[in-house]
């Protein structure tokens, strides 16, 4: 095989994995930010620097391991702050918690000690906790279509034909009619300005409420739902990049550029497939060269940016949501299915899931980390109960 017929195809492959990981999710990103109390200005700054961001990233990461170690942003974590809201502190205090969320990736790359307590988390209740964040969300399709069916239909109509015959595409052709139908339904009044996205810069603030309600669940999320499981599917197709570089130079990113407004930086899961398997091309130790192709494809994808924020500004914020819903039943599903998996776990991540998508707030602090906590202390006494019931009938035998 030629050099060029070797390089095309994980170009190819890199570049595919962006735009469908972008297509899929921007409107969360922008919708999550925005959520925490982002301007459309301050939304549109955190999707440019956060794919400007995971362009540096895998660069370095692509050249440092020679592996096709893909690069996203939170999908959970974006959508935790959409369920989240904003924070006491305002959109300050929400950067503060991204800056916590950072650090504490970090850390975990360089703390034997914070790694283990992380693991030590059962996987069903860290699942649960997401399924909880993920499913407000996801039944905003049912809410919309019934009180905007002229506007909602085309857009699952679209999303459910492409599910059936070509399943990778079918939330970026959703997203392609929700452009088209909020283009004939919905009245813009911008200028040329708007449509060029600008750093903006929000000074940090750090809130108690914030750090312990969305910084801690933010990074539980991106660890379990991101990094573990990218990290899983690199595993799965042979490769094994070391995890304290890509920890501590995806959390110290995160840290640096949440002034902002990027909120997470993490290992690609599930799309990491398109780069690491074998659409990356026949030579697995040419398949880093899509990381490459990532980075130039994240810089191009991200100077649209101010469009994008102009686009779904002019929408319904409901419309905005069901198309999130869409993007996000797949990760519903699969995180469903890890919690309830385990009989052994099942009534404790029942509780972990019912409180975490209450949407309660209890001393400036969101429902995820109570639905957590909740959990675990559920978990805790079942586990205690068991040990009383062995040594009991020990001593009876």
């Amino acid at each position: 095989m030629s050099a060029r017929g070797g390089i095309a195809q994980p170009v190819t492959a890199g570049v595919v994995q962006v735009v469908v990981g972008f297509a899929s999710t921007f409107a969360l990103v922008l919708t999550g930010l925005s959520a925490v109390g982002a301007t459309e200005a301050e939304a549109a700054s955190g999707l440019l620097v956060i794919c400007l961001a995971m362009a540096a990233v895998v660069t370095f990461l692509s050249l440092r391991t020679r592996m096709p170690v893909a690069i996203a942003w939170s999908t959970p974590g974006a959508a935790l702050l959409l369920s989240t809201g904003t924070p006491d502190g305002g959109y300050a205090a929400a950067v503060g918690a991204f800056v916590v969320c950072g650090v504490l990736i970090v850390i975990t790359g360089t703390s034997h000690a914070l790694a283990r307590a992380i693991a030590a988390i059962p996987g069903p209740i860290a699942s649960a906790m997401l399924a909880g964040v993920l499913l407000p969300i996801c039944l905003s399709p049912a809410q919309a279509l019934v009180e905007l069916p002229g506007q909602t239909a085309p857009i699952i109509g679209a999303w459910l034909v492409l599910f059936l015959v070509a399943r990778r595409w079918a939330v970026p052709g959703a997203i392609v009619v929700t452009a088209l139908v909020i283009g004939a339904t919905e009245t813009f009044d911008v200028s040329g300005d708007d449509l060029v996205p600008a750093a903006t810069w929000t000074t940090p603030a750090f809130t108690p409420g914030a750090i312990v309600g969305l910084a801690i669940p933010l990074f539980l999320v991106t660890m379990a739902s991101q990094n573990i499981t990218g990290m899983t599917v690199l595993a799965s197709f042979g490769y094994r990049p070391p995890l304290r570089p890509i920890l501590v130079t995806t959390g110290g990113a995160t840290a640096l550029t949440a002034p902002f407004g990027v909120f997470a930086i993490n290992l690609a899961a599930i799309s990491a497939a398109l780069m690491a398997g074998p659409e990356g091309g026949p030579d697995p130790s040419r398949r880093w060269i899509g990381g490459l192709s990532s980075a130039a494809a994240y810089v191009a994808v991200g100077l649209s940016a101010g469009a994008a924020a102009v686009l779904l500004a002019a929408a319904p914020p409901l419309l905005i949501e069901a198309v999130a819903g869409l993007a996000l039943l797949g990760a519903l599903a699969a995180s469903l299915g890890s919690a309830m998996a385990d009989g052994e776990h099942r009534e404790a991540a029942v509780v972990t899931l019912v409180v975490s998508a209450s949407a309660i707030t209890a001393v400036g602090i969101s429902a995820p980390f109570w639905g957590l906590v909740a959990g675990l202390v559920v978990l805790g006494g079942q586990r205690l109960q068991r040990r009383r019931a062995g040594v009991t009938s020990a001593t009876k035998g």
